[in-house]
């Protein structure tokens, strides 16, 4: 799980940004990143709440240039 944190951590952040922007899949992109970076309440979170945290993941990537909320 470590190497996907790490994949998706050095992507360029408009990589992510297009992975997040199709809805799909960053509710799944979403679910696992948290999962492998050991947050299993965000993962778990994610998974009922998924639009909110797609929009969270979209501003937080736009702000930070990668996922800090609840990961």
């Amino acid at each position: 799980m470590n190497e996907y944190v790490k994949f998706f951590d050095e992507l360029n952040p408009l990589v992510r940004l297009i992975l997040l922007i199709i809805p799909f899949t960053s509710w799944i992109n979403a679910i696992i990143y948290r999962f492998a970076k050991g947050n299993l309440l965000g993962a778990i979170l994610a998974i009922p709440f998924g639009t909110i945290f797609w929009i969270i993941d979209l501003v937080s990537i736009l702000v930070y240039g990668k996922i800090k909320v609840l990961a």
